[in-house]
């Protein structure tokens, strides 16, 4: 039941319609005492108007809005997703993320000849072989332009 003091404008209200479809209030004009000029869009977009008396408002059911967000959704599914987004994303805030996330334990030198000499200059290409146990690290590169 509505009072005519409850009636606002962006209301949906029910029970205007036949069908009981809801509709939303875009301007009301109160009539001291006697009722309201409502002028309301149904759910296709149409415009239109009704006069109510008093006891036809009391008929009136506001429809409670929805809001476009909630808070009732899984928590370990939440975690679970922002950790994977932080993992996809991290190269953004750790340019060594690979070295830090392998389970092989580069040597200081693997590490200049890789991110410091070979990333930066990226028209190039490179050749990386390492001898396991020598400590050597060959580099060659060749132009790939024309």
């Amino acid at each position: 039941m509505a009072l005519l003091d409850e009636l606002k404008v962006n209301t949906l209200i029910r029970g205007l319609l036949p069908g009981n479809h809801p509709v939303l209030i875009v301007s009301i004009t109160i009539h001291a005492g006697i009722g309201a000029e409502l002028v309301y869009k149904d759910s296709s977009g149409q415009l239109g108007s009704e006069l109510l008396y008093t006891d036809r408002i009391a008929e009136l059911q506001i429809v409670p809005q929805e809001l476009p967000w909630r808070f009732d959704a899984d928590g370990a599914l939440f975690r679970l997703v922002s950790e994977a987004y932080r993992i996809r994303l991290a190269y953004l805030f750790d340019p060594l993320l690979a070295v830090h996330t392998s389970q092989v334990e580069p040597l200081p030198h693997q590490i200049t000849a890789v991110y410091e000499t070979m990333l930066s200059k990226q028209p190039l290409r490179y050749l990386l072989a390492d001898d396991p146990g020598a400590g050597k690290t060959i580099m060659t590169a060749c132009s790939s332009r024309n």
